[in-house]
């Protein structure tokens, strides 16, 4: 058996052993679990059913790690991206009114994207066309807003807005459904709410762990504070039955893309177009960025399979065959019921323990799948709990904007708007189409209209015809 691992993986030409990738599969794992409650914990916003959240969640991390690791051969695992989760509630469905399997359907349709991107000669297009401070700002700028919907979700602001503040109130059988207001002022709360209390024991303790540099922090810190919950009666435990312990059916979300209902609606059609080529090229980014930042210094990608990425043609290197398992990943996520499925950074975790193959993907799948059989610990986890995990993750995710050189204003300015935009107007995809239409513009003004790729052009516009429709309704 052992012959047999090492024959496949090539675990002596790595200089690695059966017992070191187990380590560093359990490590990955570790560090990244936290996503098993938080993902179905802010889809279900949504409406989605979270059980069914909760077991599409691990059977796409499964899934897709598992590729990673057979296919590709290397040691990283994949599993619903945080940002991507952020904007699939809080802009796809929340913001712009799309059901939840329409918001599928953008996300296979993402898959896809990413699948042409990685076998066709466009990734060179690609890695020539967005400038890598704006991949930063955007990168900072979902961190911001993750962090704003954990402060939001612990009930940390208050906010305030007097009636003549009032613009418009929207009416539903005689009650009021929404109200817009300008000026509306937030404010730090008064630390009364139980909610509040549990988030922010919560976030000092996720803290304090992060410090001590536990690599567990996030997921022991969303574990102690739902404990905390328990102890003090804030949270209520149901007596479990081992029945309970089954994995909760994926029937609810299984295969629910709306397609039809997707493309029905003209008024939306070019934000949904800009919407799915921004967040291809955005996880694309992310995912190479991934791959090279902790890859190559690990040895695991190399210079050559950097350069075959940008002038190769079709499946030509061992970095090539993680993108296009990353890029099948997302379509398998849409199907199976969760938002875009990604490499985690976290994997760095592994590597550092000496992870060099797929076999510590093939580790950390084995995990999750255990985790399967969880779902009732899982589905208790209280919002204050997830509400600091989401602070932290911000924290962690925020550190890229350190790449942008603020002292230029040709990167300032794009990078600004991005980051800016994302947690003040709720919406990523204000965040990147701001970035984008800043970046446009610095160029044309400087004179070097020239050296902005055509692609920039053609999603700037699709963004900017996006603004003019929406005003005009």
């Amino acid at each position: 058996m052992r012959e047999q691992l090492d024959r496949f993986f090539g675990l002596s030409a790595h200089h690695t052993t059966l017992r070191t990738e187990l380590v560093a599969g359990l490590t990955t794992f570790i560090t990244m679990a936290y996503i098993i409650f938080v993902n179905p914990a802010i889809l279900s916003l949504t409406g989605m059913d979270r059980g069914a959240v909760f077991t599409a969640t691990i059977l796409s991390t499964v899934i897709a790690t598992l590729i990673m690791g057979l296919y590709a051969n290397v040691p990283f695992a994949q599993a619903p991206g945080m940002g991507m989760n952020a904007f699939f509630t809080f802009t796809v469905v929340l913001t712009m009114g799309l059901s939840w399997q329409q918001a599928l359907a953008i996300v296979f349709l993402c898959g896809v994207v990413n699948f042409i991107i990685v076998v066709t000669n466009i990734r060179k297009m690609l890695i020539e066309a967005i400038p890598e401070s704006l991949q930063h700002a955007i990168g900072g700028g979902i961190g911001l807003f993750i962090a704003y919907l954990g402060i939001k979700n612990a009930h940390l602001l208050d906010f305030t807005a007097d009636g003549a503040q009032i613009v418009r109130a929207t009416l539903a059988d005689d009650k009021v459904q929404q109200v817009v207001a300008r000026d509306v002022v937030p404010a730090l709360a008064r630390f009364t709410d139980p909610v509040t209390l549990l988030a922010v024991a919560g976030l000092l303790l996720t803290i304090t762990m992060l410090l001590l540099r536990w690599r567990a922090a996030i997921l022991l810190g969303i574990i102690a504070t739902t404990l905390i919950g328990l102890a003090t009666g804030l949270v209520h435990g149901p007596a479990f039955t081992a029945a309970d312990f089954l994995p909760p059916s994926l029937a609810p979300t299984l295969f629910h893309l709306d397609f039809a209902g997707l493309f029905s609606q003209p008024d939306k059609l070019l934000a949904i177009l800009a919407l799915i080529l921004a967040f291809s090229l955005s996880d694309t980014f992310d995912t190479i960025g991934t791959f090279i930042g902790t890859g190559r210094r690990a040895g695991i990608f190399d210079r050559r399979d950097s350069d075959r990425l940008a002038a190769g043609k079709g499946i030509s290197s061992k970095l090539d065959r993680a993108l296009f398992s990353d890029g099948i990943a997302t379509s398998i996520g849409a199907l199976l019921g969760t938002s875009n499925v990604t490499s985690y950074v976290e994997s760095a975790a592994g590597i550092s323990a000496g992870g060099r193959t797929g076999l510590t993907s093939v580790f950390t799948a084995a995990c999750f799948l255990l985790a399967l059989f969880f779902a009732p610990l899982a589905l208790i986890i209280p919002a204050s709990a997830t509400a600091a995990a989401l602070i932290v993750v911000g924290i962690l995710m925020i550190s890229s904007i350190r790449e942008v050189d603020w002292s230029t204003p040709d990167e300032a300015v794009p990078a600004f708007f991005t980051v800016v935009l994302m947690p003040f107007t709720c919406s990523i995809a204000n965040g990147v189409a701001a970035g984008f239409i800043f970046y446009v513009l610095t160029q044309i003004v400087r004179g070097e209209a020239k050296k902005v790729h055509p692609l920039m052009y053609i999603v700037t516009t699709l963004f900017l015809l996006n603004f003019v429709v929406t005003a005009i309704q």
